[in-house]
């Protein structure tokens, strides 16, 4: 998947920049400045999330409804509802 090495160059993103924004609070630098960076982080592991769940949609969950396991159709769609429970808090 294409997206597989966008979510990782995200991650790695994130994980980088958050390095930097602790370093930020241990310096005691200005909270807004602070908040901002924590903001451009969760930017970057939302998308991170949708690129994930996208790819997830269009290979695993299509593969499990074209195939005749009715228990595991359920399971993955109960996957996607308490995804959407949790992204929803």
């Amino acid at each position: 998947m294409k997206d597989k090495n966008e979510v990782l160059i995200g991650l790695k993103k994130a994980q980088s920049h958050l390095g930097k924004v602790i370093n930020m609070a241990e310096s005691h630098e200005y909270c807004i400045d602070i908040m901002q960076q924590i903001l451009a982080i969760v930017g970057l592991l939302k998308s991170a999330n949708q690129k994930l769940l996208a790819d997830h949609l269009n290979s695993c969950f299509i593969s499990a409804l074209k195939g005749s396991n009715e228990a595991r159709k359920k399971e993955m769609v109960e996957e996607i509802l308490h995804l959407e429970k949790m992204n929803s808090k």
